[in-house]
Formats: C-alpha cells, structure tokens, sequence
C-alpha cells in the first residue's frame, strides 16, 4: 500500500536534481569563464549609443493607460474563448450567454469611461 506523501517524494528529487542541474551550470560557466573587465565593457550600452545624463527618463502616462488597456482586453479574451467552446454544451444555454453579457457589460463600460476622458486619443 501507499503512502499519499510517498508522490511528492518524487518531486521533490525531480526538484533537487533540477536545481542541482542548474546551479552545476553557472558553478561551470564562473569557472571556465575568462574575467577580463575594462571601463568600456562596464558601461552602459543603449542601442550603440552612449549614455548621457541621467538614468531617469520621463514618460506620459498616456502610455501606461494604453498597456494597462492592453492587458484588461487581453484578460478579457482569455475569458471569451473558454466561454465560446462551452457555450454550446447542454446546460449552460441562457444563463451562460447572460454572465457573458454582464461581463462584457463592465468590460464596455470601462471603454466608455476611457474614452470619455479622452484617454484613447493618441496625440
């Protein structure tokens, strides 16, 4: 007979020799590697271009509405398609098609209100 704690012993080994297997790696990579730091190599590189100033740079929030936007739509998709699949099963007829709408709802309403406060004008 066996012990229900005896399936996670397996992943435990599974999970040392995993972290064993990687921890050999970068032991290996630090000692094989050549070390030869200059100034030139501890710099900043942006795109082949020098660093100048300061490392802060300012952005409008404008862009970070649009990702979060982005993301809220995304999100909304991951819901869509399930639902899409199972809409047809018995059983999940009419009160299915109304939680989606409801969804949608929020989601629509949340566009509007966006748009409203001219956030998804680009310029």
């Amino acid at each position: 007979m066996h012990n229900y704690f005896d399936t996670y012993v397996v992943v435990a080994v599974l999970l040392l020799a995993g972290v064993a297997i990687v921890a050999g790696a970068l032991a290996a990579n630090r000692l094989l590697r050549p070390s030869r730091p200059t100034a030139e190599k501890l710099t900043t590189y942006e795109c082949g271009v020098d660093p100048v100033g300061e490392g802060w740079a300012h952005s409008h929030v404008r862009y970070y509405v649009f990702a979060y936007l982005y993301v809220v739509f995304a999100v909304d998709a991951v819901f869509l398609f399930p639902w899409a699949t199972i809409f047809a099963a018995p059983g999940y007829g009419l009160i299915t098609l109304g939680e989606m709408f409801v969804f949608i709802g929020f989601l629509a309403t949340g566009l509007a209100y966006a748009a409203k406060k001219g956030v998804l004008s680009w310029v």
